[in-house]
């Protein structure tokens, strides 16, 4: 089937966050939007599997676009959750340092994080006892802007305004192959054929093949796969809030952390392994055991009896594990 156009239509490929979010601001201005997406519902990848953190901007060295972008997109995407009555709540969050030789990534972060414009401060041991009891620490940084929102029912709220300013979703619909012509594009799918003006890449883990499919940039994607543990229901109240180590040493993360969940809900992770396939959620999981010791890294007190398994997710990298 050949879909006709008048020639203005923007096609954003892929319907996670950022695809959605991309399709939003674009009929939000005035603009004919189609979003093609493989799965047969929005944001099932990368965008609800991950810890659902909203961060404040700690890491990201000044004046560079992520750290730009991280500040301002952060209070945007408040608004959007207040506004559209996404849960989500502004909690803050710990890093701490669990040992001496930490203690200066926690000044290199203090440092950077006043360059960037992020909030961030020491807290005494008397503030850390009080918040978080059960957490191990030498010294400690607050982060007041740091919060969590549930993933699903943001996609849903960004999907349900897409839909309210007409943008088309196709789900279940792949990019199959794409042409450049005169006026714009052509895009071809396993049931039709849509002209278009341009085209958004939005395909997270498939970023770098839809590029080549387009004629775009050449670049690869490198799926680092994370998993999850959980604590168990009578283990969830030693934690209160977001709990975050210094950042891993190889730069590929944030360190396997402690999320808990407006539920109340206590998660574990991520891990960091980077997997040869896109979809490879499953194969070779880590056992229980493996997520003891980095637990009790901050959590002292916890035993193998207050752990289960959780989920897993893939995020895109454009680095291998051997660079940074």
């Amino acid at each position: 089937m050949a879909v006709r156009t008048e020639g203005d239509v923007i096609a954003v490929i892929g319907a996670g966050v950022s695809g959605l979010a991309t399709a939003l601001a674009l009929a939000t201005r005035g603009r004919d939007v189609v979003v093609l997406e493989r799965h047969p519902r929005p944001g099932l990848d990368t965008s609800t599997h991950n810890s659902g953190v909203i961060h404040a901007g700690l890491y990201y060295p000044p004046h560079t676009l992520k750290a730009r972008l991280c500040n301002e997109g952060r209070e945007r995407l408040y608004a959007f959750a207040e506004r559209h009555h996404v849960p989500h709540v502004r909690c803050g969050k710990l890093i701490v340092a669990t040992t001496a030789d930490e203690v200066p990534a926690l000044e290199r972060i203090v440092t950077t994080a006043a360059d960037a414009g992020a909030r961030v401060e020491p807290v005494t041991p008397a503030w850390l006892a009080a918040r978080e009891p059960h957490v191990r620490a030498v010294a400690a940084l607050w982060s007041p802007d740091t919060g969590w929102i549930e993933a699903e029912s943001y996609v849903r709220a960004l999907v349900a305004e897409c839909q309210r300013l007409d943008v088309a979703l196709l789900v279940g619909t792949a990019l199959t192959a794409f042409e450049w012509r005169p006026t714009g594009g052509r895009l071809h799918t396993p049931r039709e054929t849509i002209e278009v003006e341009a085209v958004v890449n939005a395909g997270g883990l498939f970023a770098d093949e839809i590029a080549s499919l387009c004629g775009g940039e050449s670049f690869r994607i490198y799926p680092c796969r994370g998993e999850y543990a959980e604590l168990a229901p009578r283990a969830r109240g030693l934690v209160r809030g977001l709990v975050y180590p210094v950042p891993h040493a190889s730069g590929h993360g944030l360190g396997v952390h402690l999320t808990r969940t407006m539920s109340g809900a206590v998660w574990i992770g991520p891990t960091i392994d980077y997997r040869e396939g896109k979809d490879d959620y499953e194969s070779n999981r880590l056992s229980l055991e493996a997520f003891l010791e980095p637990t009790r890294q901050l959590l002292p007190s916890i035993t193998l009896e207050d752990l289960r398994l959780g989920g897993s997710g893939l995020r895109p990298k454009l680095h291998p594990p051997t660079e940074r």
